[in-house]
């Protein structure tokens, strides 16, 4: 080939390369993408921090996180539409940019993904379009072709952003509210070229049958031109294509069926991208548009539920907001991914977006990774007036309406409605969703926010379908969890219950530059999160994703266990779509260390052979050959996308796992006036005549400062009467439903009596008489284990009850334990820790401050032992019963006090443990397993000590 032809060739592909080029949609940022790649313009604030003069800022972002202007949280102006002393500061930005020259002669859209609150746009000095937009959360684009220079010369761009809005009523749909207030350009800015004639946007309609319809609108009429529609897989393959439509005008309908599709689910999110090629009367493309999409059909069926693809879904979901501490509303598309990703590894398969749409990354995630979206207009309590509504309505829709993972809209929150904006959704959305009303009972749902167990039960006997889109409001360490299990079996129970969202997913604390960058969560307005700022998990986290797990595994008493070193599991499918097939199964059977040991051993570990289990379906899992030394049997499931769904972890009674300690001489037992005192395995014990308690305990010259104990520890929420009741009679017992009181013990010491034990040891007996407690057992075992049995009878109501023992908590410096962990649990949040070895270092977090979890104080489930390092020693403790529970302090609340105000149980061995409430309801009205205990028969609390 001659050098003339080849540099012909190599031309004419560049040509051709370009003229391609031309047709398609180009995008130019002006910004960064989120908040990881900023870019730098020229910007002055009007007022608060470093207002008065011209510096940079990074677009996009939060001038507050940027230090500028002041920060602001909605409900401090609540229900006022101009209120005095609010933060109302502009922003002026300035940038300069330039356009490719081969953009010349396009139509160039100048895009803004959102800025809060009012947007005045000018460019190269002419206004943009109308100048002037109004709502802090919607993209909004000019048409600036003829306003811009192409080449070499630049563009200036200016935006005047006011925090708050000239229209009153947009300060109170999306100012007063209860969350943070930013100001700034909080997303991307872009420029978007597009050929002069051109597909201005698609609303997309494609069900599960395979049949695609679609609405194509161009910028302008073209007669005689021609559009076709291709649908492209994943792998790049054409899987079907449209016939050719003529266009008389500026619109066409395209309708046509693609063969056998793979339907999008949240549990299956398969998508494909249709290709809409515009083409002139010439034949030559004009534009070419992509557009992803999902094959699926959603069918809301009156008085039954909600069926996607025609199987009837379950929504297990969470209200969240765009946030992140240091950068408030502004995001990027990793932290969008971030999020679904940590909705979703909770077993969670629904995001309602509260208060506002989110990001298109946001909703690009939920398409590709699987979550069914709650889409919101903004408007809390107070809604948008119909003319900005609309624009609004528009916006939003116009941007969403093709992602297959909305499955609903929603017109507003909590009586935020205008109810005149309802048709403008079905106008922009060829599928027509539901329009959901929060709070409200509307187009055939009833989604009551925080309703009690008991009123839940009786909203759902109504006809419509029930989908609380707010439940169980979290705060602090109360709620999420705490009654999940329930509230979930209730409404599972009933089958016009469609599921529900709770309230929220994480703290909304804000990075504080005025304050020394604290992170403020504005008392407990935002401290309302299951996952902290920086998604610390509290423990209602693991409480939700075993609560709703697809796939649950349980010891059933209805399953015999097989003989030979074997473990059957009963297995239930919950998912919607998949079958346990597509799952997989592997397990772990391990050793756990005794007390005073740290050394998990794996004696064995493999998968299991797929189990065929349908949707909606159970069956069983057998595991075997399971060494006899071992004592925990962890199982763990993995979905289809290689995504743990659950480990679950099982006690197994294989061999004995005590080790063997050498006898010592046999226990000695003196007294004095005030005290007795037995010295036993090299330890002195030293008990107080006075109560017959423990003061003290010496090893080797150390002294343990464990002391005051046993004494018997009950106590009930202060506003019950003595009958369980709400206390009517008590004028202030409005004021103590957050609080606690201890019943006095009445009963006097009778004193001590030294003999022989039925183990080996000698026993040194503690005599009561006329009170609570009835006897306190001493044994002195050769081993150098004392083994305590405290024998009590108590008649009455009580959340709280057992024996405790004071220990200097300045002076504990870690715990280990066998049990449930490595999570603390409530009365009414059991589930969520599992059975293995746990330890963790001291900490005090406080609630809505500090985020250090697991939490160290607390009670704890199924302890087999617990060892507490201390500045003395060691103190050990070992279960005697099952169903006790180990104490360690008391749970912290946050310095309002608005869950509880617990009694100092010190370090304690409960047969009662309390529930917690949550930020709405007391936890008399959360549920069956909140409730208080009813105490009537005889007790034996038994433990084992051992000091080091």
């Amino acid at each position: 080939m001659s050098k003339t032809i080849l540099t012909f060739l190599l031309a004419f592909a560049v040509v051709s390369a370009r003229a391609q080029s031309g047709v398609e949609t180009e995008r130019k940022y002006l910004s960064g993408h989120g908040c990881d790649d900023m870019v730098q313009w020229d910007f002055y604030c009007t007022g608060g921090r470093n207002s008065g003069k011209w510096a940079k800022i990074g677009v996009p972002s939060c001038w507050e996180l940027q230090g500028f202007g002041t920060y602001q949280y909605g409900m401090r102006f609540y229900g006022k539409p101009t209120p005095e002393g609010v933060a109302d500061e502009q922003g002026r930005y300035r940038y300069d940019f330039s356009l490719p020259k081969a953009w010349e002669g396009r139509q160039i859209e100048l895009v803004f993904e959102a800025a809060m609150t009012d947007a005045r746009v000018t460019i190269n000095g002419r206004k943009a379009g109308n100048g002037l937009h109004q709502g802090g959360f919607y993209r909004f684009a000019f048409d600036v072709s003829d306003r811009v220079y192409f080449g070499k010369k630049k563009n200036r761009l200016e935006v005047e952003v006011s925090k708050e809005s000239a229209n009153a009523q947009v300060n109170m749909a999306e100012r007063r509210a209860d969350y943070w207030n930013f100001g700034g350009i909080i997303r991307p800015v872009f420029v978007v070229a597009k050929p002069v004639t051109n597909i201005e946007r698609v609303a997309i309609d494609a069900g599960m049958d395979g049949r695609l319809q679609a609405d194509c609108y161009l910028n302008r009429a073209a007669p005689g031109s021609r559009l076709t529609v291709a649908v492209v897989d994943a792998s790049g393959k054409t899987v079907g294509k449209s016939g050719e439509y003529r266009l008389a005008s500026d619109r066409a309908r395209v309708d046509f069926r693609v063969g056998h599709p793979r339907l999008w689910t949240a549990e299956t999110p398969s998508l494909y991208t249709a290709v809409f090629t515009l083409t002139g009367a010439d034949g030559k493309v004009l534009h070419r548009e992509r557009q992803r999409f999902g094959f699926r059909t959603i069918d809301c069926r009156a008085g039954d539920g909600v069926y996607i693809n025609g199987r009837k879904v379950i929504f297990k979901g969470v209200n969240r907001h765009s946030f992140r501490p240091e950068s408030g509303r502004t995001l990027s598309k990793a932290k969008n991914i971030e999020d679904v990703k940590l909705i979703k590894s909770m077993n969670m398969n629904a995001v309602r977006l509260s208060h506002y749409p989110a990001d298109p990354e946001f909703l690009e995630a939920c398409d590709s990774l699987g979550l069914y979206v709650e889409n919101e207009l903004s408007g809390w309590h107070w809604a948008h007036e119909t003319v900005v509504g609309r624009q609004l309505v528009k916006e939003m829709v116009t941007r969403d309406v093709n992602h297959p993972s909305v499955v609903f809209w929603s017109n507003g929150n909590e009586g935020g409605f205008n109810y005149e904006l309802e048709p403008e959704f079905a106008r922009w959305d060829p599928q027509r969703r539901v329009v959901l009303y929060p709070w409200a009972n509307r187009n055939g749902f009833e989604t009551k926010h925080y309703r009690s167990w008991g009123e839940t039960q009786e909203y759902m006997r109504q006809k419509e379908i029930f989908l609380p889109t707010e439940f169980l409001h979290g705060l602090y360490d109360g709620g999420h969890g705490a009654g999940l299990k329930d509230y979930w079996d209730m409404m599972m129970a009933n089958p016009r219950c469609a599921g529900g969202f709770l309230w929220d997913l994480a703290d909304e604390g804000v990075v504080r530059t005025d304050k020394d960058n604290i992170i403020d969560c504005m008392g407990n307005f935002g401290a309302d999160g299951i996952v902290g700022p920086h998604f610390e998990k509290e423990g209602s986290y693991y409480t939700i994703k075993e609560v709703w797990s697809p796939i649950q595994v349980e010891r059933s008493a209805d399953v015999p266990e097989p003989q030979d070193n074997a473990m059957t599991l009963a297995v239930g499918n919950g998912y919607g779509f998949t079958n346990l097939r597509d799952c997989r199964f592997s397990y772990r059977y391990l050793r756990l260390p005794v007390l005073g040991d740290h050394t998990v051993k794996v004696l064995k570990e493999g998968t299991l052979k797929p189990v065929d289990v349908e949707p909606g379906e159970g069956g069983l899992l057998t595991l075997k050959d399971i060494p006899t030394a071992t004592s925990s049997v962890e199982l763990t499931a993995v979905d289809p996308f290689d995504n743990e769904v659950m480990t679950w972890s099982f006690p197994y009674v294989g061999a004995s796992t005590e080790n063997a300690v050498a006898p010592t001489p046999a226990a000695t037992f003196s007294e004095t006036a005030d005290e007795a005192v037995v010295k036993a395995a090299g330890r002195v014990y030293t008990f107080s005549k006075t109560d017959g308690r423990l003061k003290c305990v010496t090893v080797g010259g150390r002294t343990i400062s464990l002391s005051n104990g046993p004494r018997f520890v009950a106590a009930r929420r202060s506003d019950r009467s003595f009958d369980q009741f709400y206390n009517h009679d008590d004028k202030d017992a409005e004021k103590k439903k957050t609080q606690y009181t201890l019943y006095a013990d009445q009963g006097a010491f009778t004193g001590f009596d030294w003999r022989d034990g039925i183990s080996g040891g000698r026993v040194l007996h503690a005599g009561y008489a006329h009170g609570t407690m009835q006897a306190v057992n001493w044994e002195f075992l050769p081993d150098g284990m004392v083994d305590m049995q405290v024998q009590y009878r108590f008649g009455g109501v009580v959340d709280l009850m057992g024996i405790a023992f004071d220990y200097p908590e300045d002076k504990v410096r870690s715990k280990s334990w066998v049990g449930r962990g490595p999570y603390r649990v409530w009365q009414n949040r059991l589930q969520g820790p599992q059975y293995g070895f746990w330890q963790n270092a001291y900490n005090d977090p406080i609630p809505g401050e500090s985020w250090d979890y697991p939490e160290f104080k607390g009670y704890f489930a199924d302890v087999d032992w617990m060892q507490l390092v201390t500045d003395e020693g060691r103190i050990g403790l070992q279960n005697g019963e099952a169903g006790q529970y180990i104490g360690v302090y008391q749970p912290r609340d946050g310095r309002d006090h608005l869950l509880y105000e617990l009694p100092a149980t010190g370090l304690s061995v409960l047969d009662v443990i309390p529930a917690v409430r949550n930020k709405v309801n007391a936890t008399d009205l959360n549920g069956p397993s909140a409730q208080p205990h009813w105490s009537v028969a005889p007790a034996t609390i038994t433990v084992k000590l051992r000091f080091e």
